[in-house]
């Protein structure tokens, strides 16, 4: 948080050095109030950036293994630009490498782990632990207690990427 602090400052005083620049280089034709819209203009055009960018900086930041099975495009009212363009508000990731598989009454089982990250003023990861039945794709949530959370059963698609990932990897 402090770095991006940090860099927008920094794009701010750039844009107004470019601005202050510009005003040198026409030997003072254009106005002083330039300088302080460039630095405006320049800090709001990082700060957008950065939001854009956050998916793609969090998934480069994920282990070999990673992959990202569904995100979450959404507005926000204080960024009207997001209502043309959506950003990425939040995405879930398996973690391949950790399936545990095992089978039961002739059924495979998996049992995974899904990293859940949200875009916030700090970023925030959950954890939520799962049990996929590869035989008919249901896909149970486990408690904290490692109980399996029947009200919140769901069958996935055979041709959902998360049951791909487990089931067929």
């Amino acid at each position: 948080m402090i770095w991006t602090i940090i860099a927008i400052v920094f794009a701010g005083l750039g844009a107004a050095g470019i601005a202050l620049i510009l005003r040198k280089l026409t030997r003072n034709k254009v106005p002083k109030w330039i300088i302080p819209v460039f630095a405006g203009i320049g800090m709001l055009a990082y700060q957008i950036y950065y939001e854009y960018d956050w998916f793609d900086h969090q998934q480069q930041r994920q282990p070999e293994g990673t992959v990202v099975v569904s995100t979450e495009e959404g507005q926000v009212f204080w960024r009207p630009w997001t209502y043309w363009f959506p950003m990425t508000i939040a995405f879930s990731v398996l973690d391949t490498n950790n399936i545990a598989k095992s089978e039961l009454n002739g059924m495979e089982l998996a049992e995974f782990i899904l990293y859940r990250f949200e875009k916030q003023h700090i970023d925030h990861v959950s954890v939520k632990a799962h049990v996929l039945n590869c035989e008919t794709a249901e896909l149970l949530p486990l408690s904290s207690e490692r109980t399996l959370q029947f009200e919140r059963l769901r069958v996935l698609a055979k041709d959902d990427i998360l049951y791909r990932s487990v089931c067929h990897d």
